[in-house]
């Protein structure tokens, strides 16, 4: 990532229990939540020694024991560590003189730093993760059996990727990487994963649940381009073709070695709890545990991203009317655990705050759903200097009310820049120190 090139590089030999390093590999290509994390135990260094890298990139000002201070040899370079310009780091100031207070300034530019590190890495995991779902989709025809590992490959990588009992934090990108269809297949996926982790399904069934909801729209290789999104203006046999979909998917699922629960994800993703849906009208008990969740997450994102965007509504809208519509159509108890992960100003959501600031939800934690972290609008801060706020620190401000693009002032809505397509991804949550928070003393 272009904010860790000036950290200086580390043999993998001389890797210490304690250090922070950053791996820059792809996110399927390392077992570890993320990329970039304090070496906790031996076990982890053996990990990163078994990955074919020489050195890897270390911060120091982040290195250390949590409990006791420093950790030897970590307060200068290990052996076999390079400064980013080549000079030899041995000899550094003595290890018992404190470093100096940071300003307000110095910690606020840290702050942005880390923050846009987050969302780098966010966001090419995402991008990752769309290519490797479009690739499974392009050997689909040819290759269905490889089609089929790699679909469980990567609903693996994704239920990899949250292991640990870490809250995870649901966070908006900036925009959606890829094809839409294989960043809707990757958002439904992650999206399903997570609140099925939230409703505590064991591992097994995560992993058949992510492989249904990364191709329950498979079948629409089988039909044509026009009609691969439903539209208001479609004659009755368009309809038919659209609907068709869900067929050309289970026997396309079939074929790529599917399980039960996936090839029952892509039959029913459209069903109903009220027998309102297609191709079967199937509603109740009738509907499996898996397809009834991934049916309230597709319709989730299908309103956020319709195939017109004048159609799109704001996150809040399209919770706002799930909630409203879909109490008969959905599995009550799924869509409400739904409401509660993604909050009820999900990520993308437009807001005025109670002290009148205009705002964009930016991330969002299911133990504190009405307090999300956002990026408010503030005329004298330039918009690439902007820092999210957590407004579980900022005392009494709240979200006062969700708006649409439209009710913004123009400035408001450039600084903002609301999403064309909405896109998330997870990371594990991280508490934004009150010292990251410089509109504090603004509130």
């Amino acid at each position: 990532m272009k904010d860790t090139q000036s950290l200086p590089l580390v043999d993998v030999a001389a890797l210490q229990v304690g250090m922070y390093v950053y791996l820059e590999l792809g996110w399927m290509s390392h077992p570890f939540p993320l990329s970039h994390f304090k070496i906790a135990t031996l076990d982890q260094i053996k990990t990163i020694q078994g990955l074919g890298l020489k050195q890897v990139r270390w911060c120091p000002a982040q290195s250390g024991s949590d409990d006791a201070g420093a950790l030897p040899g970590l307060t200068s370079a290990p052996q076999g560590s390079q400064e980013p310009n080549g000079a030899d780091s041995s000899n550094p100031t003595s290890p018992n003189v404190a470093a100096p207070a940071l300003t307000a300034e110095q910690r606020r530019k840290n702050a942005l730093t880390a923050q846009r590190a987050s969302l780098a890495l966010c966001e090419k995991q995402f991008t990752e993760a769309a290519r490797e779902c479009r690739r499974m989709n392009e050997i689909v025809p040819s290759d269905p059996a490889q089609a089929g590992e790699r679909a469980l490959a990567l609903s693996r990588a994704l239920l990899d990727k949250m292991a640990g009992a870490q809250e995870m934090s649901i966070r908006l990108l900036s925009d959606a990487a890829g094809d839409k269809s294989s960043a809707h297949a990757v958002s439904v996926g992650l999206l399903s994963l997570l609140l099925g982790r939230a409703l505590g399904w064991n591992d097994a069934d995560l992993l058949e649940l992510g492989v249904g909801a990364l191709t329950h729209d498979v079948g629409k290789l089988k039909i044509p381009e026009r009609v691969r999104a439903r539209q208001d203006h479609f004659s009755p046999a368009d309809l038919a073709h659209y609907q068709d979909h869900v067929a050309h998917g289970v026997q396309l699922g079939r074929s790529m070695g599917l399980s039960a629960t996936a090839l029952t994800v892509i039959a029913q993703h459209h069903e109903m709890m009220d027998g309102g849906g297609f191709p079967s009208r199937t509603g109740g008990d009738r509907l499996s545990l898996a397809a009834r969740l991934v049916a309230i997450v597709n319709r989730y994102d299908n309103l956020c991203n319709p195939h017109m965007p004048s159609h799109a509504l704001t996150p809040h809208e399209a919770m706002a009317l799930m909630y409203a519509q879909g109490q008969a159509k959905f599995d009550t108890a799924m869509l409400n655990a739904f409401i509660k992960m993604m909050g009820v100003y999900p990520p993308g959501s437009l807001v005025q705050l109670s002290d009148e600031r205009f705002a964009m939800v930016v991330s969002v934690n299911s133990s504190r759903p009405l307090k999300p972290c956002v990026l408010a609008y503030e005329r004298k801060v330039p918009r690439d200097e902007a820092l999210i706020v957590d407004l579980q620190q900022l005392g009494d401000v709240s979200i006062r009310r969700s708006l649409k693009p439209v009710g913004l002032p123009p400035e408001a809505l450039i600084y903002l820049s609301p999403r064309q397509r909405v896109a998330y991804f997870f990371e594990p949550l991280r508490e934004l120190a009150p010292a990251d928070n410089p509109l504090k003393e603004a509130a």
